[in-house]
């Protein structure tokens, strides 16, 4: 049976790398196969119509509470003019020094990175950030990557992900941040000695114009000008109460948004403000919305007592328990986290985390630490990701080619975060 559960697994895969079926079709899909596989009724406990689809469904709800709050707060961001000006500002400051302007786009890129994900948080910081590398000589791949690499330096302190893996996984927030904690500094140096090494290494290209810039029309913030310095805080706000005084994910982003909103709006434009960026954040939020719900469907289904039982024996034979082992077995199997790969954590990785940690396979906390450094990887060098086609794109080269040149150094991450991981946790 463990072995048709493995089957069943790979031909998902395969529908995901072949794009026969969007990734979250194929994850319901591959749920209900797993479900009647292993044996469930169609309804009652452990069932696939109550258990699976009804149970599953909504078992990550704090999670897209938690995206929608992100990307209100993202669009908030990019209407009131804050990440722009943050970009216009670091330009300015360093001149006509491509390595200086790149770290400045890094360190934006790294705080919008805490308030949102995927593609929005690219933009934010790629928009005006990209053009302004290319314009001082920054090499276009490089260009792209530093935003990539920026926005994985935020993501240890993105509070949707901190909800996401604590439901997922089963384990407090706290947890969850104590770990992401220790990963940030593996991500922070990866992402400086990208910028450094490639700069040097790939010497200045001037190519003067993108024609997404040039014919970009001015937006009504540019023409109006800056934002104030006290607005440019409020990507820093939902860090400071959640990481700083232990606030509740939720709460800490509703305070960013409000602080956001209050800096930067006449009393009397806030309701519409309030309504119009919304309803932006849930078109933005819409997709990862859709893949949460067939995750938590996805995860319902290989927690089964029927997917354990068959799945059970099969993993704990193949899968390394000395700690050297661990990190040299699943630091080499890091590829298998790009293009939707079985170890994506937005994909079937999310159910191989699950069945790790139903089968006893390893601590939870175990499984956040090789879940999260899998994380790093996906999120900059995935040429599928939605990001990674968003900045190769808007700096005219190819996603494969933004891979290639970052793969290295999130490698390094991941490797860094899963030596952590077997230290204290194995």
């Amino acid at each position: 049976m463990g072995v048709v559960i493995l089957l069943v697994m790979a031909a998902g895969v395969a529908a995901m790398l072949t794009r026969k079926l969007p990734t979250a079709f194929a994850l319901v899909l591959l749920a209900l196969a797993i479900a009647l596989v292993s044996g469930a009724p169609l309804t009652g406990e452990n069932s696939v119509l109550d258990t699976v689809l009804q149970e599953g469904a909504g078992a990550l709800a704090a999670t897209m509470v938690a995206i929608v709050l992100g990307s209100w707060l993202g669009r908030l961001l990019d209407e009131t003019g804050i990440a722009g000006t943050l970009v216009r500002k670091i330009v300015e400051f360093g001149g006509d020094r491509p390595t200086v302007v790149a770290l400045g786009v890094l360190a934006v890129s790294a705080l919008v990175g805490t308030v949102t994900g995927s593609a929005p948080a690219a933009m934010l910081a790629g928009i005006i950030g990209i053009p302004a590398m290319v314009a001082v000589g920054v090499p276009k791949v490089t260009a792209a990557g530093t935003v990539l690499m920026g926005i994985a330096v935020g993501v240890p302190f993105e509070l949707p992900v901190w909800q996401f893996f604590s439901t997922a996984l089963d384990l407090p927030v706290g947890t969850v941040r104590g770990f992401m904690v220790k990963l940030f500094p593996f991500a922070l140096v990866a992402a400086v000695a990208y910028v450094v090494i490639e700069n040097r290494r790939r010497g200045t290209e001037h190519a003067w114009s993108l024609k997404p810039v040039t014919a970009r029309p001015a937006s009504r913030r540019e023409r109006l000008g800056d934002t104030p310095w006290y607005a440019l805080l409020a990507p820093v706000v939902p860090l400071v109460l959640a990481l700083g005084l232990e606030v509740a994910i939720i709460p800490s982003l509703l305070a960013g948004v409000l602080y956001a909103l209050v800096t930067t709006t006449r009393p009397g434009e806030m309701n519409k403000r309030l309504l119009r960026t919304l309803y932006g954040g849930f078109e933005v939020a819409a997709p990862p919305l859709a893949l949460f719900i067939a995750i938590g469907i996805l995860l319902a289904a290989v927690k089964l007592p029927g997917a354990v039982e068959a799945l059970e024996p099969l993993m704990k034979a193949v899968s390394p328990h000395h700690p050297v082992l661990f990190v040299a077995v699943f630091t080499l199997l890091v590829p298998l986290c790009l293009y939707r790969g079985p170890l994506n954590v937005f994909g079937l990785g999310a159910g191989i985390a699950g069945v790790l940690i139903a089968t006893g396979i390893y601590p939870a906390v175990a499984v956040l630490g090789m879940a999260t450094s899998y994380n790093q990887v996906f999120g900059v060098a995935d040429p599928t990701s939605t990001q990674t086609v968003w900045s190769a794109q808007y700096a005219g080269v190819g996603p494969q080619q933004v891979m290639v040149r970052t793969l290295p150094y999130v490698w390094a991450v991941a490797c860094g975060g899963l030596c952590v991981t077997a230290a204290l946790y194995l």
